[in-house]
C-alpha cells in the first residue's frame, strides 16, 4: 500500500485537493443560498441534465486542452511561459485572414488554415524563447507583456482589414464553408476540434515521454546543470519548448473560429482560454493525458457555475473561489507532506527488514 501510494502521491494529492475544493463549495453554498439543495444540484449534476449543457462541457474543454498542452510544453521545460492566450488570439486572427482570402479544395482549405494559425503561433513562441535563451530575458515578463502585442495586432487584422461591416458589429466576414470544421453530433455545436484536442495531448504526451526532445524537455526542467553536463543543447530546448507552446495554441485557436464561431468574433480582453490553460496545466500536472481530464473538470465546473447563476440565487464567481483553492492546495507543497514523510520512513522500514530477513 505505502508503495502504490508513493508511486502515485501526486496524483492521489491533487484528487484530494480537488475534493476539498468540492467541500468547500457545498459549505459556501449552504452559506450564500437560500435554498442550498437545488443549488447544489443545480451545480454538480446540471450540466448533465440535458443535451446542451453537456455539449457546452465538451465544446469548452476542447481550447483548454489545446492550451493546457501547449503551456505543459514550457512548463515542462521550467519556462514559465503564459504566453498562450496571445498565440491564440493572434493566430486565429491571422488564420481567419488567410480562410476568408483564398479559395481551395475542401478538406485541403482547413488544413492549411490550421497550418497557418500553427505557424504563427509557433513564430510568436520563438519570440520570448530566444529572449530567454539568447539574452536571459524573463519569459514571464516577455510573454506577459506579448499577450498584449497579439491581442491588439490581432484586433487590428480583423478590424481594419476583415471585418464584416453588414454584421453590425464587429466581427470578420464569415470563412468559406471550405474551411469550416464538421459540427458532428446533431442539436449541438461539437465539432471536430475536440478529435484534434485529444489527438494533440496524445501526441503530446508521446513527445514528452517517449522521444529524445522530450526527454531532454524534461530533463532541463528537472536540473539544466546536469542537462548541461550530459551535452544538451539547452539554447534548442528553451526555444522548442517556446515554439511548441505556440504553435499548439495557435492550432486550438483556429480550431475555435473553424468549427465553433465560423468567424472570427473576440474582442479585448479575449476570449481567456489561454489562462484557464494555465489553471489546467497545474491542475494537470503538467501531463498531457492528466491536462484531458483536468480540461473537462474545469469544463464542468465552469459550465455548472454559470447553471447555478441563472437558475439559482449563487453568482458563477464562485467557481473560481474553487479554482484557486485547488490551485493553492496543489501548488502548495506543504500540503499532504507529513503524511507523505511518513509513508516514507514505513516503506523503507519495511524495505530494510525485508533485506534482513533475506540475509538471515
Amino acid at each position: 500500500m505505502e508503495k502504490f501510494v508513493l508511486k502515485y502521491f501526486t496524483l492521489i494529492r491533487t484528487i484530494i485537493a480537488i475534493l476539498v475544493g468540492m467541500i468547500i463549495s457545498v459549505i459556501l453554498i449552504y452559506i450564500i443560498s437560500e435554498m442550498p439543495g437545488y443549488s447544489i444540484r443545480q451545480f454538480f449534476l446540471g450540466p448533465l441534465l440535458s443535451k446542451s449543457r453537456f455539449a457546452n462541457v465538451i465544446e469548452n474543454a476542447s481550447p483548454m486542452i489545446f492550451c493546457g498542452v501547449a503551456i505543459a510544453m514550457s512548463f515542462q521545460a521550467k519556462q514559465f511561459n503564459i504566453g498562450a492566450e496571445g498565440a491564440l488570439f493572434l493566430s486565429a486572427a491571422v488564420a481567419t485572414g488567410f480562410a476568408v482570402s483564398t479559395n481551395m479544395p475542401i478538406v485541403l482549405h482547413a488544413i492549411m488554415v490550421l497550418i497557418v494559425a500553427g505557424v504563427t503561433g509557433a513564430i510568436w513562441g520563438f519570440i520570448p524563447g530566444i529572449l530567454k535563451a539568447k539574452w536571459g530575458a524573463s519569459e514571464l515578463v516577455a510573454s506577459l507583456m506579448m499577450n498584449y502585442i497579439a491581442l491588439f495586432a490581432g484586433l487590428y487584422l480583423i478590424n481594419y482589414h476583415f471585418r464584416d461591416k453588414a454584421a453590425g458589429f464587429l466581427v470578420s466576414h464569415k470563412l468559406p464553408e471550405t474551411a469550416w470544421l464538421p459540427q458532428f453530433v446533431p442539436g449541438t455545436r461539437i465539432h471536430l476540434g475536440i478529435v484534434l484536442a485529444l489527438i494533440f495531448a496524445l501526441l503530446g504526451y508521446y513527445f514528452l515521454y517517449h522521444t529524445n526532445s522530450g526527454y531532454e524537455i524534461r530533463t532541463t526542467g528537472h536540473n539544466n546543470k546536469f542537462a548541461k553536463f550530459g551535452g544538451m543543447n539547452i539554447i534548442k530546448v528553451i526555444i522548442l519548448a517556446q515554439v511548441l507552446a505556440g504553435m499548439i495554441a495557435g492550432i486550438g485557436g483556429a480550431t475555435e473560429v473553424m468549427g465553433l464561431h465560423r468567424r472570427f468574433n473576440w474582442q479585448f480582453p479575449g476570449p481567456g482560454y489561454g489562462w484557464q490553460g494555465v489553471i489546467v496545466a497545474i491542475i494537470g500536472r503538467n501531463h498531457p493525458i492528466y491536462i484531458i481530464f483536468a480540461a473537462f473538470f474545469l469544463s464542468y465546473m465552469s459550465v455548472g457555475g454559470q447553471i447555478l447563476n441563472l437558475m439559482a440565487d449563487v453568482p458563477s464567481e464562485l467557481v473560481l473561489v474553487i479554482q484557486s483553492v485547488i490551485i493553492i492546495l496543489i501548488t502548495a507543497e506543504a500540503f499532504l507532506s507529513t503524511w507523505k514523510n511518513k509513508i516514507t520512513i514505513k516503506e523503507a522500514e519495511r524495505v530494510e527488514v525485508g533485506n534482513e530477513s533475506n540475509t538471515q
